[in-house]
């Protein structure tokens, strides 16, 4: 049976003719040192509980630690990758204006080339209707004329 102070404090050994009596004084002591030893043992299983909790503690620490610091380089990563995708998206867009502009200077131009070249097909047709038109008046009347001696040589 376990002791607790306050049993210790009220226990009264029975007294005898000339003191207390030494079985119930020696029953007392080995109660009171089976206590203490119970005690003792349970204050450093304690102990070690409390030694192995420090212990798990410290390395949660570490490991919080850790995880925090790796919760911030990724947040890093993160928003540097998300910038950089920003940045290669306004350049992806400013490049493609740059290009768009481009390819319609280009057009521009070839539509004035062609512009140009139709101006000058037409002034060519133009020319060689003119000639076919005086060609042909030219051998109308050529056959007028010739058709007209004929006859006089005729009649």
């Amino acid at each position: 049976m376990a002791l607790t102070p306050v049993e210790i404090r009220h226990l009264k050994p029975s007294r005898g003719f000339l003191g207390y009596r030494r079985n119930g004084v020696d029953r007392l002591l080995t109660e009171i040192a089976d206590s203490f030893a119970d005690v003792w043992r349970e204050r450093a299983d304690l102990a070690d509980k409390v030694e192995a909790l420090e212990t798990d503690i410290d390395r949660h620490k570490e490991l919080e630690a850790l995880l925090r610091t790796t919760l911030v380089s990724a947040e890093r990563a993160a928003h540097e990758m998300k910038d950089q995708a920003r940045r290669e998206a306004d350049n992806i867009i400013a490049e493609s204006h740059a290009e768009a502009r481009a390819i319609s200077r280009r057009a521009a131009a070839e539509r004035e080339r062609l512009d140009g070249e139709l101006r000058r097909i037409r002034a060519l047709l133009n020319s060689a209707l003119a000639t076919v038109d005086e060609a042909t008046t030219d051998r109308r009347e050529s056959v007028g004329e010739s058709t007209g001696e004929l006859r006089r040589l005729i009649s």
